[in-house]
C-alpha cells in the first residue's frame, strides 16, 4: 500500500542533529537517506545477531550485530520491478524472504501493469545473492496489494494473504476488493493457485469499505488463522486442512469505530488495520492463544486495542486497552509481535500522550500475562512532528525472539525522514 511521497521541495531542507541519547533506551538511526518509510523487520531465529529491515520502495538494511550497525542495499527484480510494501520473514534454514509489490513496466502509479502481482525474493547468504524473484497472484488487469506473510516451521510452508482490487482506486460500485490466499511448500519456488478466502467483498477505494490488512499466522496444530478489516469491522477466518479450505463466511469479531482509515492530525494517511499473531509454542503458558491488535476511535478517542481468543477463535475477549495513559490524546498505527520462545507480546505504536500538539513519541507495550495487561515504555529519543504533505508510510514493525526485541519506526525532523530501531532486551523492560 505504498503511495507517492508528497514533499514541498521549495522548503529549505536542513539536517537536524538528532541526539539518540535522549532516550532511556539505546536507539540507533538505521538510515535517513532516500526517504525510507513503511518498515518491516525480522530476526534470524538461527542466528539472532542477523536482523533485516525492509523499507519503501526498494530498500533492504542488514545488520550482523543485533542492530547496532547497518548496511544498505537496493532490492532489484528486473522481471517484475519493486514497488514497496516490504514484508520480511526468515525460515529455519538461514533463508529470508522479502515480499513486495510489483511495477513491471517501471512506470510507477496507474500504469496498466502496476501492482499486478505480489512478488517474493529469497536469499540464503544474507543478501549477497538472491535465489529467485517470483510473482504470485497475477490475475488479468486486477491489482494485488497489501500483503502479509508467515512461515510455519512445522510444515515448512509459507502462507501469504493480500487484497485483490478489480481496479485500485475505482469508485464504481461494480468494482470490488477481496482477500486472497496462496501458499508454498518448497521454499517459495512454487505457489498454490490463489484462492479467495473472504466471502464478503469490499469496494476499491482503499479506505474504510475496502477489505484490507489480512495477516496470516498458524496455530498449535497447524491451523491457519487470518484476520482483516472491512466495513463490517474485524473479520476472522481459519483453515484446518492446511489451506485447502477456509471457514465461510468469515466471522465478524468486533467493530472498528470510525473505520480503519483513520484521520490523525499531521499525517497524510494512517490506518488502524488489525494484526494477528498466535502463541503456537506448546511449552508456553498461553499456548494456543490468538491475539489481534488494532487501532480505532471508540468514544472519539484514538487508542490501541487487543482482542484474544483461548479456544481457536470460537469466542473472543472483550477489548483490552494496550496504551495505559488516561489522556484523550492520540495513539495510532500499531504493530504487534509475539516472542515464539516466551509467548510475550510486544505492541509498537505512535503516541502523543505527552504533548498537546502533534508532537509524537514511540511507545512499546509489553504483556507477559497472555495479553491481560500491558506495561508501556517510551523508546524514542527526541519527539518529532509528522507533516500532512510527507507520506509517512502505512506501518511500522517489531520483531522479538528469545527476549531480544527490535522495533523499527519512522521519524520526521525538519523535512528529513529517517528510520530507527531500539536495542531492547526483555531484562531492560523492568
Amino acid at each position: 500500500m505504498m503511495r507517492t511521497s508528497y514533499i514541498l521541495f521549495f522548503f529549505l531542507i536542513m539536517k537536524i542533529n538528532i541526539s539518540e541519547a535522549q532516550s532511556s533506551f539505546k536507539t540507533v538511526m538505521i538510515s535517513d537517506e532516500g526517504e525510507p518509510e513503511e518498515v518491516s523487520i525480522a530476526i534470524n531465529p538461527k542466528n539472532p545477531a542477523q536482523i533485516l529491515v525492509g523499507a519503501n520502495t526498494d530498500k533492504l538494511y542488514l545488520s550482523n550485530d543485533t542492530g547496532r550497525t547497518w548496511t544498505y542495499q537496493k532490492l532489484v527484480c528486473e522481471k517484475f520491478g519493486v514497488y514497496g510494501d516490504p514484508v520480511i520473514l526468515w525460515d529455519t534454514a538461514h533463508t529470508f524472504y522479502y515480499f513486495h509489490l510489483s511495477d513491471p513496466d517501471k512506470k510507477l502509479v496507474n500504469d496498466a501493469n502496476w501492482i499486478d502481482r505480489i512478488v517474493v525474493q529469497s536469499s540464503s547468504d544474507f543478501g549477497k545473492t538472491f535465489n529467485y524473484c517470483i510473482g504470485i497472484g497475477k490475475n488479468g488487469d486486477k491489482n494485488q496489494d497489501k500483503h502479509w506473510a508467515y512461515y510455519d516451521k512445522r510444515s515448512n510452508s509459507i502462507y501469504v494473504t493480500w487484497t485483490q482490487f478489480d481496479k485500485y482506486g475505482s469508485k464504481k460500485p461494480q468494482d470490488s476488493s477481496v482477500i486472497m490466499f496462496s501458499m508454498s511448500k518448497d521454499g517459495g519456488h512454487t505457489w498454490s493457485v490463489p484462492k479467495r478466502i473472504s466471502y464478503y467483498a469490499g469496494d476499491c477505494r482503499d479506505s474504510d469499505e475496502t477489505v484490507e490488512g489480512a495477516t496470516p499466522y498458524t496455530g498449535l496444530n497447524g491451523e491457519i488463522y487470518v484476520a482483516w478489516a472491512s466495513k463490517k469491522g474485524i473479520m476472522f477466518t481459519y483453515s484446518k486442512d492446511g489451506g485447502e479450505s477456509f471457514l465461510q463466511p468469515e466471522v465478524r469479531i468486533d467493530t472498528i469505530y470510525g473505520g480503519w482509515d483513520m484521520k490523525v492530525n499531521g499525517l497524510f494517511r494512517c490506518n488502524g488495520l488489525p494484526f494477528l499473531v498466535c502463541d503456537n509454542n506448546p511449552a508456553s503458558r498461553f499456548a494456543g492463544n490468538i491475539y489481534i491488535c488494532f487501532g480505532d476511535e471508540k468514544d472519539k478517542d484514538k487508542n490501541i486495542w487487543l482482542l484474544k481468543s483461548e479456544d481457536g477463535g470460537k469466542t473472543w475477549s472483550k477489548r483490552i486497552k494496550v496504551n495505559n495513559d488516561t489522556t484523550k490524546r492520540e495513539q495510532f498505527m500499531p504493530m504487534m509481535s509475539i516472542d515464539p520462545v516466551t509467548g510475550y507480546l510486544y505492541v509498537l505504536f505512535y503516541d502523543r500522550r505527552n504533548h498537546v500538539d502533534s508532537s509524537t513519541d514511540v511507545y512499546l507495550a509489553v504483556s507477559t500475562d497472555g495479553g491481560n495487561s500491558f506495561k508501556n515504555y517510551k523508546i524514542n529519543g527526541k519527539s518529532f512532528k509528522p507533516l500532512p504533505f510527507v507520506f509517512f508510510g502505512d506501518y511500522i514493525g517489531v520483531a522479538a525472539y528469545n527476549n531480544i526485541i527490535r522495533p523499527v519506526w519512522m521519524e520526521l525532523h525538519g523535512l528529513k525522514l529517517s528510520i530507527h530501531t531500539a536495542l531492547l532486551n526483555f531484562d531492560d523492560l523492568k
